[in-house]
């Protein structure tokens, strides 16, 4: 499991700060499964929702209390809070397409300068399956974004144009990085926040798409 303070962990503690109680999360694959840990005082209020047929889900288990049988669609250990219910998938998918979804949190390959994503296939590469990401983006209310700001080698991720196939036409409602934070409106992207340990100069040198700057530009707490 990675360290409480490792980026991708403080990426889904501040994506947390945008749920409310009584909200209906989906959490993608990758960063996302980690935002479960970071709901607090209103972990009882927010009702996770996994594809593979769970409403009810809690914080990942303690090192050695893991239930093999009980896992998120990322098949990663998850726990059950109280009034938990388990359904078939194509139950599960309803919901989503249903429009019963409040919040959708997906990780990603890249986001363009509209606010569109790519994040189910690599040219080339071998893939086991679209995952639930094109039905979410039709289907939930909010969809939010967490990813690191650059790839493993040192390329944006946020790009004027996707390389990778989209995932759909929809426009994201929120991009949270390990840089920043970024709204999108219909002209595209806006920057709302930095990272307190990252300056303006940083992320319009390491972002590849063009963004406008909030007039309330905020520095991030994870407080």
């Amino acid at each position: 499991m990675l360290a409480k303070d490792s980026t991708s962990h403080k990426i889904a503690q501040r994506a947390a700060q945008e749920i409310k109680p009584g909200d209906f999360v989906n959490l993608g694959v990758g960063i996302p499964t980690l935002v479960a840990d970071y709901f607090q005082n209103d972990a009882n209020t927010v009702f996770l929702q996994t594809e593979n047929g769970q409403l009810g889900v809690g914080p990942s288990p303690m090192p050695g209390t893991e239930d093999l049988y009980l896992v998120n669609a990322s098949k990663l250990p998850v726990t059950e809070m109280i009034g938990a219910s388990y359904f078939s998938s194509a139950d599960s998918f309803g919901m989503i397409r249903g429009g019963h979804i409040g919040v959708a949190i997906l990780g990603v390959l890249q986001v363009n300068r509209l606010g569109q994503i790519a994040n189910w296939a690599v040219p080339g590469k071998a893939i086991m399956g679209v995952g639930g990401a094109m039905d979410l983006l039709v289907g939930a209310k909010k969809i939010i974004v967490t990813t690191t700001h650059m790839t493993k080698d040192g390329k944006p991720k946020i790009v004027d144009q996707c390389s990778y196939p989209l995932s759909g036409t929809r426009k994201v409602d929120l991009i949270i990085t390990d840089y920043a934070t970024f709204s999108v409106d219909e002209e595209g992207l806006i920057l709302e926040e930095l990272a307190s340990e990252v300056t303006l100069e940083q992320v319009e040198k390491n972002t590849d798409a063009p963004f406008r700057q909030s007039a309330t530009l905020k520095i991030r707490s994870l407080d």
